[in-house]
């Protein structure tokens, strides 16, 4: 192979791996392969191991009408397409090496499929075999270029390797493409706020609901690629959640990741902050820690029915539970309930011992675990 042709051939396995990572590139990949192997037309197709069924994954050169003609009737007819089922990976055969070149200029599968697209022959290089499936590389051969050759049967073996590699790659990139997508389309869809972080406290992610929360500001907010709270209490409780999660695990016991946090205008959120990884060494846009921040009430239709059930819950209890969730004071709850403030202390004791929580906090922690994890319509005014 000359210096210029070895040149050719770099450029042309760029094409065939830039074709991964953008699939508007592959018709022109499979153009370039066509020029440098010296074939009119490309295809990549596959046949199942019980010969019932082929499937074409890419093709350059051919009419539909020829695909399809393929497909439905000259499949069986093909001389090389089923020696691919025992060949090695990588070899790339012509007519000639299955059957004498006179014999299948006689055949109806020549005359019929080859002939009329300008063609001459054809030859086949395996790309991949599984138990399922094998995949081949079919390239046919003009008329002005003559039968195949050994320097065709050359380059295809050359350039077979990158294809396949090109065409996992595109699967891997496609499958992590769907995955992220189909993640964020959950996470947007939580009313719990969620925020990722790298391993820098970098904002990796945010979901919807983590979003609107940085927009109201009354809580945290977003300063240059980090998050911060919007009080000195919040702000204190903030850093000591990662501080934990900084201990890597080594004093995790003795404190904990979950706190009660209170924004500007005295609303109350459940904080949580867990690592994702304990590796070290992680990329800048890899995820290491997510916080979690979920406001501090209810959706009562679904929430207060189980939490009764779950603690065996009076009414009057169950109410008591509701208005600590929304005020947290037994001044303004007995305000509210219109009951006295002993009655309130009364309640709060059986809750404790009910649930097993030690202060008002943990009542809400436990009652928060309880919300619908999933938002509601817009406009809903029941929404976590």
């Amino acid at each position: 192979m000359t210096t210029l042709e070895a040149n050719r051939l770099s450029s042309l396995v760029g094409e065939i791996y830039d074709a991964a990572v953008n699939p508007a590139q592959r018709n022109t990949a499979l153009e370039q392969v066509a020029g440098f192997v010296g074939g009119s037309a490309v295809t990549i197709l596959s046949r199942d191991a019980a010969r019932l069924s082929i499937e074409i994954h890419q093709h350059y050169g051919t009419d539909l009408r020829f695909r399809e003609l393929y497909r439905d009737r000259y499949v069986e007819l093909d001389p090389l397409l089923d020696r691919h089922l025992r060949l090695a990976v990588e070899q790339t055969i012509g007519v000639a090496d299955v059957m004498p070149y006179s014999d299948f200029v006689t055949t109806s599968f020549y005359r019929e499929w080859v002939e009329p697209q300008g063609a001459v022959d054809l030859a086949s290089v395996t790309l991949e075999r599984s138990s399922a499936r094998t995949t081949i590389l079919q390239v046919m051969r003009g008329r002005s270029r003559g039968a195949v050759d050994d320097s065709m049967r050359e380059r295809m073996r050359l350039i077979a390797p990158h294809i396949q590699r090109s065409r996992v790659m595109g699967r891997q990139i496609r499958a992590r493409s769907h995955t992220v997508a189909d993640l964020a389309e959950v996470l947007d869809r939580l009313s719990t706020a969620i925020c990722l972080f790298d391993g820098e406290g970098r904002v990796v992610h945010a979901n919807a609901a983590c979003r609107q929360m940085l927009a109201d500001g009354g809580l945290i907010a977003i300063v240059g690629d980090r998050i911060v709270a919007r009080n000195t209490q919040a702000d204190k409780i903030f850093r000591s959640l990662f501080d934990v999660v900084a201990d890597d695990g080594t004093h995790s016991t003795d404190r904990r990741k979950i706190e009660l946090m209170t924004s500007a205008d005295g609303q109350h959120y459940l904080a949580h902050v867990f690592p994702l990884t304990h590796e070290r060494a992680l990329q800048r846009d890899g995820a290491a820690t997510a916080l979690f921040l979920q406001k501090a009430s209810m959706v009562p239709q679904l929430a207060t029915a189980a939490i009764a059930a779950a603690f065996r819950l009076t009414p009057s209890e169950l109410r008591v539970l509701m208005a600590i969730v929304e005020l947290g004071g037994v001044p303004d709850i007995a305000e509210k309930l219109g009951i006295a403030e002993t009655t309130v202390k009364t309640h709060l004791g059986r809750l404790f011992e009910k649930t097993g929580a030690g202060r008002q906090a943990d009542l809400v922690k436990i009652a928060a675990g309880f919300a619908a994890p999933f938002a509601l319509p817009a406009g809903s005014d029941d929404a976590v």
